[in-house]
């Protein structure tokens, strides 16, 4: 693309050749894992839920409790992405 690109906008293309690498570095996970990382959806949708369960509560008394709701949070998605079929 950035090839296609050099004649018309040389600044465009120079711009993505420096980004290739950020932009190509989950090609370097696992195939299986790149459904998960190839997007920032999954990441949204955990953060909203996180913000969902946390208003709920509203007031926590200290914060070892908001890290085990957090962190119990995070095993359940851990879990779910490791029990997905590929």
């Amino acid at each position: 693309m950035a090839d296609w690109l050099r004649a018309k906008f040389p600044k465009l293309a120079s711009k993505m050749d420096d980004a290739e690498h950020e932009v190509l570095a989950f090609m370097g996970f696992p195939k299986a894992h790149r459904t998960q990382i190839h997007s920032t959806n999954p990441l949204e949708r955990i953060n909203a839920e996180v913000k969902r369960r946390t208003n709920v509560i509203g007031i926590f008394p200290n914060d070892q409790a908001i890290i085990r709701l957090v962190g119990a949070m995070m095993l359940e998605q851990n879990d779910e992405w490791s029990l997905k079929p590929r």
